[in-house]
């Protein structure tokens, strides 16, 4: 083959054509360098502080103004446009959907109001909006602790180091759990935010609420020596966990505390609120001391597969996404199945429409026995009315009284555990099945009661086709109760917003 330089002199053309190839390929490595540079200098002007955020900055709008990226999504939360099959975002009147909850739930506030969750962006106004919390400021009766607040905003850290401050770090936590829930109303108003999880100084990822610590250092662990991946998942054990009040840690102290000390499971927790006696309420209809699952979500999600192969909640739940330069984690936190993309398909290749499918599949089957579980729950809770006013006695209903506690606690552990059907399939049957066994023997053990009452009749099952009927049957005035708080949500809320926001006013920004 001849040299280019004789190609060249035997046929000009061809230098031309070398010439502007190269004159393209020089330009186009051009724009490439010119993106990378672009990209490098919006990444690093993306993340150049523009404020000071201080150690326990609740607002998160401030550090907004540092991680806008973060800040826009986390402020999609407040999209309730998505709705799966059976959830999503938007609210939903669980007690409408299924009346029997009203009766489960008999003498306890979640059987006046009991809604699905809407986004993190909700958290303070919702629990402001329930009839759970009452009316204070309308009536002197406060159902709900100070405690309460806990998982519901950043200001709660704020205000735990403010006392801890003062008072020293075991008296100062336990200084917030006491009072009422009215206590820290004007205090409260940031929504579930930054702060609740990230150290303003470094962004790690960090434990903010006390009971999950003291919890893991109770098992022999160390918060600190976890991994980030494993951070990725604890700080949502923050908040979705079972949990109680101890009320016998700190004097006049509803300490909130997390029942793992035996162990992570239904049974085991169950154990440990045997052994001290603890019970949530006592049920107005069986008088059965019960226990209220909160949201175990962690600890069923700690059962699964997910959980064994190495996946975090914020894998599936805030998967990172991409803009121009910058990979960051995406804070809309929502249903995978409205992100199936950006969540499931990152490890599994199917399409979108079987992932989904597989999902239902799974719920469906589940829920098809819970379903039969709550039937169960609700004939055993009449039936053990039916004893006590034909004369039981307590030694006769001892046994009774503890299977409907153990039945009911693990229908709720399972319904309430925030997606268990998905995250564990196969120990949430478990829990379901167990329930379904205990229940048909406290049923059981009721007919040998009625019997020897000369009563072999079957216990009319009650009307309780609407959340109306059902909250009438177990005796709740509806109409006071719902006038007392639409009076509370137009009294004492604005009193609360407007002294807040003179507080965060005095506040300001610290602009760098």
């Amino acid at each position: 083959m001849k040299p280019i330089r004789e190609q060249v002199k035997n046929k000009p053309w061809v230098g031309w054509v070398l010439f502007f190839a190269s004159m393209i390929v020089v330009f186009f490595l051009g724009l490439l360098a010119s993106s990378i540079i672009e990209r490098r200098a919006e990444a690093v002007f993306t993340y150049t502080p523009q404020v000071k955020l201080s150690e326990w900055e609740p607002r998160n709008s401030v550090w907004g103004e540092n991680y806008p990226r973060e800040y826009q999504s986390y402020y999609q939360t407040k999209d309730v446009s998505f709705k799966s099959k059976y959830n999503g975002s938007a609210m939903i009147d669980m007690l409408e959907v299924d009346p029997r909850l009203v009766v489960l739930w008999a003498g306890y506030g979640f059987s006046k109001d009991y809604s699905q969750g809407r986004g993190h962006y909700y958290a303070v106004t919702d629990v402001r909006n329930t009839l759970r919390t009452g009316a204070p400021g309308v009536t002197e009766d406060e159902p709900m602790q100070s405690t309460c607040w806990t998982c519901k905003s950043p200001d709660v850290p704020r205000l735990m180091h403010s006392l801890m401050d003062s008072m020293g770090t075991k008296e100062g936590v336990a200084e917030f759990y006491r009072g009422n829930w009215s206590r820290w109303g004007e205090e409260i108003i940031n929504p579930i935010g930054c702060a609740d999880c990230h150290d303003p100084a470094t962004m790690s990822l960090r434990i903010t609420r006390p009971a999950l610590t003291e919890a893991l250092s109770r098992m022999g662990k160390d918060v600190s020596q976890f991994s980030h991946q494993e951070m990725r998942s604890l700080v949502c054990a923050q908040c979705h966990v079972e949990y109680y009040f101890n009320k016998n840690k700190f004097e006049n102290s509803n300490y909130l505390t997390l029942p793992w000390d035996k162990g992570l499971s239904v049974d085991a927790a169950e154990e440990y609120y045997d052994e001290m006696g603890f019970s949530d309420w006592t049920h107005s209809m069986s008088r059965a001391p019960m226990l209220k699952a909160q949201h175990p979500g962690y600890e069923i999600y700690m059962t699964g597969v997910h959980a064994d192969r190495g996946v975090s909640c914020a894998d599936c739940h805030m998967p990172y996404i991409s803009e121009g330069g910058i990979k960051y984690t995406n804070h809309k936190i929502q249903s995978p199945l409205n992100n199936v993309a950006n969540s499931c398909q990152v490890c599994h290749r199917e399409e979108t429409e079987k992932l989904v499918r597989n999902v239902y599949e799974r719920q469906d089957k589940i829920l098809q026995n819970r379903d039969k579980l709550e039937e169960l729950l609700v004939r055993a809770h009449v039936e053990a009315k039916k004893a006590w006013d034909l004369g039981a006695t307590e030694a006769q209903m001892q046994s009774v009284l503890q299977d409907i506690r153990h039945a009911q606690w693990r229908w709720d552990y399972a319904a309430s555990s925030h997606g268990g059907s998905f995250h564990s399939p196969v120990e949430t049957s478990r829990i379901i099945a167990t329930g379904i066994t205990i229940a048909q023997e406290a049923r059981i053990k009721l007919t040998r009661i009625l019997s020897s009452f000369n009563y072999f009749d079957e216990v009319p099952y009650p009307d309780i086709a609407t959340k109306a009927k059902a909250q009438e049957y177990i005796g709740l005035d509806m109409d006071k109760l719902n006038s007392e708080k639409k009076e509370f949500l137009n009294t004492t809320v604005p009193d609360w917003l407007e002294k807040a926001q003179q507080r965060e006013d005095r506040w300001g920004i610290v602009r760098l």
